[in-house]
């Protein structure tokens, strides 16, 4: 599992990710909190949570709750597990991303730091750390208090100066910050790198008045924390597309105009306070949340540089139009290896992840277009071979389905969402053969390692 860290982290590196060499692995490797009293001059504190002592203990705490044995044998041996007449095919990059792994080690190293320096600081999480369950309740079980993404005045009124608040790795809103700056809060910043860059293009946006057309969920939180640095420095706005449907539909009013009344109804809640889009849509630039489907943000661009070309010409299209490519390289990754390895033969597809993790659903709709896929947050909805719970995405909703797991020889395709746990994965692959009779342990036993 160290080497396939060093290896995210390298291809981390390669993707320029701002700031996440500096903060983890450069010496002197210290995170920065923000200690601010209300109306007082900023008093940076720097608090080495990756002192070497600390991270041991981080790193055996990590591998205890998340690491699969079987998992890395699998992927060791080319990512294929036979026994019986059922094999088992795990896609070539699937599960923890290293923007989540660092988000983790932070929390972690939080607890671990002050546990030991000021035990009676306490340690908060605004909401979730990473759209994973069975990860947050272990981060909750660490004595790590969750509260919520954008906290109420009343959450607020109990934060005293000092407190330790961890932000997550979508990170938060600009007005959230702060007010937490504003307590005195320590803020234990796991904000990914690859959302990071997209904040830095959007507030260019902004500072040049070009509106930010946001690829994405409108209420999902990184949408929200990205939306929120779109008015933060500048006079720019924000428009939340979520679908090529959304997209069509603001291209026609750009070219032919429209009922602005209508407009404004149709996308409520995915716009900033006072924007009009009969003023606002003269110059736009397309970001995107970081876990949408490339093709279709690409598509997105296309569109809107179309219209804007139609609209005001090639010549001033510079003036009309930007973009920027703020696609997360693990998020791509992903799909590009469930994408080569649906090219296969297989009888169904098994995605596990978290039901609210964009990443993980776009995983399953790539199954679904080609062949039976069930959505699962954890191995025990595979109840029997005749009954799965999974998630319905059109639903949005649980559903069951009867006599998922079809008799004889047949092959199962798994992957992950960049926030699931290997330990997840082999939960899955443990039951699917458990399915049919056949023994974990013989599975330990059987698979073992190549030599080196």
């Amino acid at each position: 599992m160290a080497s396939a860290r060093a290896a995210r982290r390298a291809e981390a590196s390669d993707r320029g990710a701002p700031g996440w060499e500096v903060m983890l692995d450069a010496p002197p490797v210290q995170v920065y909190f923000r200690a601010m009293q209300t109306g007082a001059p900023a008093n940076p504190q720097k608090i080495n949570l990756r002192r070497p002592d600390i991270m041991e203990a981080v790193q055996a705490q990590v591998l205890t709750h998340y690491r699969s044995e079987l998992v890395e044998r699998i992927r060791a041996g080319g990512g294929v597990l036979s026994s019986g007449e059922l094999t088992v095919k795990l896609a070539k990059e699937f599960g923890f991303c290293y923007g989540v792994e660092r988000a983790i080690d932070l929390a972690y190293a939080a607890k671990k730091y002050f546990s030991e320096v000021s035990p009676q600081t306490p340690i908060y999480l605004l909401g979730e750390i990473i759209h994973n369950p069975e990860v947050n309740d272990q981060i909750s079980n660490l004595g790590i208090q969750i509260i919520s993404p954008k906290p109420t005045d009343e959450e607020l009124s109990h934060l005293q100066a000092g407190d330790a608040v961890i932000i997550p790795a979508f990170g938060t809103e600009v007005g959230t910050r702060k007010k937490l700056e504003a307590k005195g809060c320590r803020l234990v910043d796991t904000t990914c790198g690859d959302v990071m860059s997209v904040w830095k293009r959007v507030r260019q946006y902004s500072k040049e008045s070009v509106t930010s057309i946001i690829h994405g969920k409108a209420k999902h939180e990184e949408t929200k924390a990205t939306t929120s640095q779109a008015r933060a420095y500048g006079s720019g706005h924000y428009l939340v597309v979520f679908t090529l449907a959304d997209t069509d539909y603001v291209c026609n009013y750009i070219l032919n105009g429209g009922d602005k009344a209508e407009f404004l109804d149709k996308f409520k809640g995915a716009y900033s306070a006072g924007f009009d889009p009969d003023l606002h849509l003269q110059a736009v630039g397309v970001a995107n949340q970081t876990t949408m489907l490339r093709g279709e943000t690409e598509e997105v661009q296309r569109r809107f540089k179309a219209a804007m070309a139609k609209k005001h010409g090639e010549a001033g299209l510079d003036q009309h139009f930007r973009f920027f490519d703020t696609i997360c390289g693990a998020t791509q990754d992903r799909q590009d290896a469930l994408q080569k390895l649906l090219l296969e033969p297989m009888n169904l597809l098994i995605v596990i992840g978290g039901y609210n993790s964009s990443n993980t659903s776009h995983l399953a709709e790539m199954g679904e277009a080609k062949l039976p896929t069930y959505f699962i947050k954890n191995a025990g909805k595979m109840a029997s071979e005749k009954q799965i719970v999974h998630y319905n995405q059109h639903l949005h909703k649980e559903v069951e389905t009867r006599d998922w797991l079809p008799a004889g020889k047949i092959t199962v395709g798994i992957t992950a969402g960049a926030s699931c746990p290997n330990n997840l994965i082999e939960d899955t692959i443990r039951r699917l053969f458990e399915l049919r009779g056949i023994s974990v342990l013989e599975l330990l036993k059987n698979h073992e390692p190549p030599a080196v």
